[in-house]
């Protein structure tokens, strides 16, 4: 049997698997079938062994509980997967993909070599932003506003060649989805002869802290293929109603629509926003939305005929006018 790691927890559960992460509050721990995520403040115990007592193939574990026993923290943290929110695989259709457990920290260096030519600019006639392709078929997603009442959209990259870096646009780009109130959007290109893409993977805000190292690339001021580095200042910032990422590295007009990514090369949010008073002040969509974004499009589906799918509302009733008293016949 393979060595495993084995997480004793404080209501007589272990976890048994392989320790892929360790924070200064959990463990991420691969079990084979998915990835959980354990706060370290209910592991009793952290032992290595060939293979782990009661389990096999690194499956989870758990003894009889008392009857009625309640729910505990511990028995919660089993339950978490990666995504977090319940989104936690690759979409059945193949659309995107996710990271792959166990992927080793890089530099920026290398990290962006590898991503760059995923990372696209937007185009509309009237302004830019920036964007990332999810799929080598040419989906990629961007901000809602870089596109808003816009039908007319180019799509710039820009593709490393033996000897240089070979800018191409791509002017046949369809709007798949959109969502106005998430201010997220999936285009496709579709020009004739267009080939396979590089693209990105989905990665998850669970297992980042506050602290961490994240970098963007996008096209600030029309300054394509710029790279920002900086840290995650609060995974929880409130902003009219929903959480945002709050980060240090630099995000300007132009950036929206970019990717934000961890030290793995995994996309972790959508820069959409900056404080325009301040100096590393930005904002990035959590990349759970975006999932959830993806994972439901069909709900979100562009329409010709309709602009405004997606976000179309009736008008509210208005209120009859106030008619003044009449006296009783």
């Amino acid at each position: 049997m393979a060595e495993a790691d084995t997480l004793h927890l404080k209501d007589s559960a272990a976890i048994s698997g392989r320790i892929i992460a360790e924070k200064e509050d959990l463990f991420v721990v691969d079990v084979g079938y998915t990835v959980l995520v354990v706060p370290k403040k209910e592991v009793l115990k952290l032992s290595h062994s060939e293979g782990a007592p009661g389990t096999q193939d690194g499956t989870v574990v758990r003894k009889q509980p008392p009857p009625q026993q309640p729910d505990t923290p511990a028995a919660q943290a089993v339950a978490v997967q990666s995504g977090m929110t319940g989104n936690s695989a690759a979409d059945q259709s193949g659309l995107y993909s996710t990271a792959s457990a166990g992927a080793p920290e890089r530099s920026v260096r290398e990290l962006v070599q590898k991503l760059g030519e995923a990372v696209v600019q937007v185009r509309t006639p009237s302004g830019q932003g920036s964007g990332f392709f999810v799929n080598e078929d040419g989906y990629l997603i961007t901000n809602f506003h870089v596109i808003e009442g816009e039908t007319q959209i180019s799509v710039e990259v820009f593709l490393q060649t033996a000897r240089q870096l070979e800018r191409r646009i791509y002017r046949q780009v369809r709007i798949v989805a959109m969502n106005k109130f998430a201010d997220l959007a999936l285009l496709k290109v579709e020009d004739a002869g267009a080939p396979k893409f590089t693209c990105v993977p989905l990665g998850q805000t669970g297992t980042l802290s506050v602290g961490e190292r994240v970098f963007a690339i996008g096209g600030p001021m029309g300054l394509e293929r710029t790279v920002t580095e900086g840290i995650v200042s609060s995974k929880t910032r409130q902003m009219q109603g929903d959480l945002f990422l709050q980060t240090t590295a630099q995000i300007n007009p132009g950036n929206s629509g970019g990717p934000l990514f961890n030290m793995r090369g995994e996309v972790v949010g959508v820069t959409n926003m900056k404080m325009t008073y301040g100096e590393g002040l930005g904002f990035a969509i959590p990349v759970e939305r975006v999932l959830f974004f993806l994972n439901n499009r069909d709900a979100f589906a562009y329409d010709n005929e309709n602009p405004n799918s997606g976000y179309r509302y009736l008008e509210p009733p208005r209120r009859a006018p106030s008619q003044p008293n009449q006296p009783n016949p």
